[in-house]
């Protein structure tokens, strides 16, 4: 026994060397009375953490079975060991079969009969018995053993193991009439469960062998004559074999512990790829994502080496991911890292998602390359209006698309509670200051609460800003109560909108507070589209649940009449905001029609916004995948926008480094850009997009060509993907590719994921490969050092193609303001159509001698960057004449969701 727990110890020594954040424990379930102390003594000295559940005489098995759920799944328990007054076959089976270490589940019990002992843990009753017979010398070739007791999982185990061993094994019930007969044919018995009076010593032949499993299980007293192994050196052994029993417990939970390890550590996915058979002509999006049926997210999560504690489901197909990974595999090396951008798209978009979701499913279906997929969440604004979803599309989405478009785990909701929130905090506390006196708003600020005066940790944080020392809040002198709860807005500068997740151009411009309980306080106002709040950025950017909360109390709002930063850590709803976003902060994990995995997380738009998903769902999956795998995120609209904020902002933010970079392109976008007539949502392509026309393409890559030039700024290699419509002909796609290429780009391939899936991007797949292998170094585009004008010139400039820059005297002032405020160092994110290198939407290809006009600059301060906005940009998009929404419907009877793409 001494052995054993000494084994068990030095095996978890190293195993807590290999993993020291994993500490193991044993589950020790009671009833009052039991004596459980040995095997508790056991395990702390072994090193497991022991979780001991005393309960009431009377408990029932039903009571008994939800204390076990609670056990399973509970990721540090890894053995759990069970009353034996209390197991019943429901009990029994109710415990996982990884956590069984007694190994009486019939699940565990089938896999030991078959011989699957790597899969199973032996009974240790059972084990123990073995070990003694070791220890005799009593196991020899066709020896007989009789086990009397019951016919239940430990005799079968034992059965089992001597009949492995070769002795011959019968076991049965003491009502047996041949008992007596059976008792003297044997050279040992094992003895499970007590006997009924009468049974005694002449019973039994000389020399026979007494195994019992505990001192209840006496079954006649014996002599000399007879070799009893209830007996130790010190005299009779009131356990039995139970001490032995327990370390082989110990030694059972040891093993699960390091089964449990071995499973989870990182290595090359076992990844089951769902099949794919594309059909021509291909059916509407919404067809092929029902048609597929998505593997259970569990599955899917175990697959790609994430633990089922590192997971909260959200029904069948989604999960959110805790962050709790990137501790866990903070040694792992990271994997290749891809960007996905494009050119300047028409309305209709080019079709970057698309080429995402098949270059990943070529990868990790096709050529059997860990691969994730890292996008963004999105809006029901395009949902509803003229854009439909972004979950791919044909036969390269994430799925089910439905989800995935429409609310999926809620993010963009608590983005929208958290931001509304803070303008509600605004508004009230300019209501509340011009209204009640420096005394009566410090009385309604610290209340007295059961004759107590106490300031919340909030408030002895503001106190502390304020340079206020004193903690008690009779302490402080009328001035300090002042400048404590006066934060003295002012209306004019506020900057903080509030939002809703719909195109509503209406809300473009407000009044706000006309009604009489206001008090007079009415202002102009507006609401933003939600993707646009300042919230969605910082959860794109943030890197942990720390620094999100750090980045929302240093959210700037307003200035007070000094012309200082007023920031939602001063209004006091800084932690508020957090707990709305506690959950928001994780990635939603979705795959794709061929199984592959996805991070669905963040979503902010890349006009108004900086257009990238989540630095921590990058970050994750970038560990997941592996050295050898490839993680592909997306940049939105064309790289002059998307691309250029990836590297300026997310790159600094995130400190990683793209290894590849694809550019999107189609023939009607380069058509358009060539001199192609205007492309609208919702009306039919004109012939010049549907029939051939080489100087159509060539005259269009221009805009291709100044895109590559874009990335190459940066240092990164460039492969364009063109992605491929039945309309366009080979010769077309072939002068795109020779172009591209002749223009820097390391490789041009043609995709026909849409139409083929993972298949139709695997040249693709294999270009980004060979690209990843180049060496590169990430150049910033500028210095944050410099000043916030010139750092705009550089991007307008270098980026834009344009001539020069002029700001509004609106902008100007801003620029000084931020500046005197200590805001100068931040990176630049520009608001500017998606639809023109320029601010103006109708000029195609290569705009050049424009001057950049500058009507306003904001600062972001909590995401960490200034935005001006060029020209007429807006922030809450409207709707069109004909939006998507005409076309989608419930079926009120399968409640399926009809129209949606």
């Amino acid at each position: 026994m001494r052995q054993i727990i000494l084994n068990c110890k030095a095996e978890l020594v190293a195993l807590q060397k290999r993993e020291p954040s994993f500490h193991p424990g044993l589950a020790i379930v009671q009833v009052s009375g039991d004596d459980t102390l040995e095997v508790k003594n056991m395990a702390e000295e072994v090193g497991l953490h022991v979780v001991r559940i005393c309960l009431p005489e009377g408990t029932d098995t039903e009571e008994l079975v939800d204390e076990i759920a609670k056990l399973n799944e509970d990721p540090r328990i890894r053995g759990l060991v069970l009353p034996r007054s209390l197991v019943s076959n429901a009990a029994m089976n109710a415990v996982m079969p990884e956590k069984d270490v007694d190994g009486i589940t019939d699940v565990n019990l089938g896999r030991f009969v078959r011989g699957n002992l790597s899969e199973c843990f032996v009974p240790p009753a059972a084990s123990a018995v073995m070990e003694l017979l070791e220890q005799a010398a009593l196991c020899a070739l066709g020896r007989k053993v009789l086990i009397v007791g019951e016919n239940g999982s430990q005799e079968a185990a034992l059965q089992k193991l001597l009949q492995m061993e070769g002795m011959i094994a019968v076991s049965c019930q003491w009502q047996n009439a041949n008992i007596v007969e059976l008792l003297h044919q044997t050279d040992v018995i094992v003895v499970t469960t007590p006997a009924p009076e009468g049974f005694g010593e002449d019973w039994l032949k000389a020399d026979t062998t007494v195994i019992a499993y505990d001192s209840s299980a006496t079954a006649f007293g014996v002599s000399s004559s007879h070799q009893d192994f209830r007996q130790n050196e010190s005299g009779p052994s009131p356990e039995g074999i139970g001490l032995l029993t327990a370390a082989l417990q110990i030694k059972n939970t040891v093993e699960s512990s390091t089964r449990w390890i071995k499973q989870h550590q990182h290595k090359k996915w076992n990844l089951r790829p769902l099949k794919l058979q594309p059909i021509s002509p291909v059916p509407s999006d919404i067809e092929i994502s029902r048609a597929q049926t998505p593997k259970v997210i569990d599955a899917l999560a175990k697959e790609v080496g994430l633990r089922p504690a590192e997971i909260e489901a959200y029904g069948r197909n989604k999960a959110k991911v805790k962050l709790s990974p990137l501790d866990r595999l903070k040694e792992q090396p990271d994997g290749k890292y891809v960007l996905v951008a494009g050119i300047t798209p028409t309305p209709l978009g080019e079709g970057k998602s698309t080429v995402t979701i098949g270059l990943v499913q070529a990868l990790g279906a096709h050529l059997d390359v860990n691969s994730f997929a890292c996008v963004r969440q999105p809006s029901q604004g395009p949902t509803f209006g003229v854009k439909g979803g972004a979950a791919g599309g044909g036969y390269s989405q994430v799925i089910p698309m439905e989800e995935f478009n429409l609310h999926l785990t809620g993010d963009i909701h608590a983005i929208t509670a958290a931001n509304n929130l803070l303008a509600a905090a605004i508004d009230a506390r300019i209501l509340h200051e011009g209204t009640q006196s420096d005394q009566a708003l410090y009385n309604r600020l610290v209340p007295t609460i059961n004759g107590e005066r106490h300031f919340s940790p909030i408030q002895l944080a503001r106190l502390t800003r304020l340079g206020i020392k004193k903690k008690d809040p009779r302490a402080l002198a009328p001035e300090e109560v002042s400048k404590f709860v006066r934060l003295d807005i002012d209306p004019s500068t506020i900057t903080w909108q509030r939002v809703v997740d719909t195109n509503d151009r209406f809300l473009r411009k407000m009044t706000i507070g006309q009604s009489s309980t206001e008090k007079g306080f009415i202002r102009e106002a507006q609401f933003d589209i939600a993707v646009a709040s300042e919230i969605m950025a910082i959860l794109a950017l943030t890197d942990s649940m720390a620094d999100m909360k750090n980045r929302l109390s240093n959210i700037v709002v307003a200035n007070d009449r000094k012309g200082q930063p007023v920031t939602a850590e001063d209004l006091g709803v800084s932690g508020a905001l957090a707990v709305l976003m506690k959950d928001a902060i994780k990635p939603t994990l979705m795959q794709t029609l061929e199984g592959t995995p996805v991070f669905v997380h963040a979503g902010p738009f890349a006009n108004i916004a900086h257009g990238n998903s989540s630095v921590l769902a990058d970050k994750l999956a970038l560990k997941l995948v592996g050295k050898e795998g490839f993680v592909v995120t997306e940049a939105g609209f064309g790289a002059d926008i998307g691309m250029e904020k990836f590297f300026n902002i997310k790159c600094r933010a995130s400190g990683l480094q793209p290894d590849v970079v694809v550019l999107v392109a189609t023939i009607r976008a380069l058509k358009m850009h060539g001199g192609g007539p205007n492309v609208t949502a919702g009306k039919p392509l004109s012939k010049e997009y549907t029939e051939e026309n080489l100087k159509l393409v060539a005259d269009g890559c221009c805009n291709l060509q100044k895109q590559i030039q874009i990335a190459q700024l940066f240092g990164i290699p460039v492969v364009v993907a063109v992605n491929v419509f039945k309309t366009d002909t080979e010769a077309e796609i072939d002068l795109v590719c020779q172009i591209a290429k002749h223009s820097g780009a390391y490789d041009a391939v043609p995709c026909n994921h849409w139409a083929a899936g993972g298949r139709g991007s695997i040249q693709l797949a294999q270009a980004v490969s060979k690209a990843a292998d180049q060496k590169s170094s990430l150049r910033y585009l500028y210095d944050l050092k410099m000043p916030i004008v010139e750092k705009i010139r550089t991007i307008a400039q270098k980026i834009y193609g344009a001539e020069d820059i002029v700001l509004s005297p609106e902008a100007q002032s801003k620029v000084d303001l931020y500046v005197s405020q200590g805001f100068g160092e931040l990176p630049i994110c520009m608001a500017k159509t998606h639809l023109s290198l320029s601010h103006q939407p109708e000029r195609k290809g290569v705009p050049s001698g424009f001057i950049l006009p500058i009507r306003d600059v904001r600062a972001s301060i909590g995401a960490g960057f200034i935005y001006p906005l060029a020209g007429t940009m807006s922030t809450m998009p409207g709707l069109p004449t004909r939006p998507c929404f005409y076309d989608i419907d419930l079926d009120s009877d399968t409640e399926q969701v009809r129209g949606l793409f």
